[in-house]
């Protein structure tokens, strides 16, 4: 396909398996502190912003859909990654090691209840430095 402009333009929401869409919702809205955006109907599915993407949560049986968790984690930026950890340790979030420093960024990889990964996520490094730089 030749084009002018480009096809895709902005990714408008990311979809996030659930076995509980009620107990997911208070986990993302309640612990991770992310604004409740809107309810699918009557579906147990609804959505949360981050600021720059929507995560939609999906109670996968309600579906019609096997309900298998993310292995490959969403990266939540945040200011600190030190302080975001300790207060989601303060809720009960378990991380599965200490933070990891990349060279240009803090990481800190945890699961929400599902098994879902996720991570903290803050880069320190200026655009353009690092180690995938061109």
């Amino acid at each position: 396909m030749t084009t002018d402009t480009q096809l895709v333009t902005h990714t408008d929401f990311v979809a996030v398996p659930t076995r509980d869409y009620d107990a997911a919702a208070e986990f993302y809205g309640e612990v991770l502190g992310l604004p409740f955006s809107k309810r699918w109907g009557e579906m147990p599915a609804g959505e949360f912003e981050t600021g720059n993407l929507t995560i939609a949560l999906m109670q996968s049986d309600a579906f019609g859909i096997e309900f298998e968790p993310h292995r490959h984690p969403i990266a939540l930026r945040v200011d600190d990654v030190e302080a975001a950890r300790t207060e989601l340790e303060s809720h009960g979030v378990e991380f599965e090691a200490d933070i990891l420093d990349s060279g240009v960024c803090h990481m800190a990889f945890f699961a929400d209840p599902d098994g879902n990964a996720l991570l903290l996520h803050h880069r320190y490094a200026p655009e353009g430095v690092g180690p995938l730089a061109a």
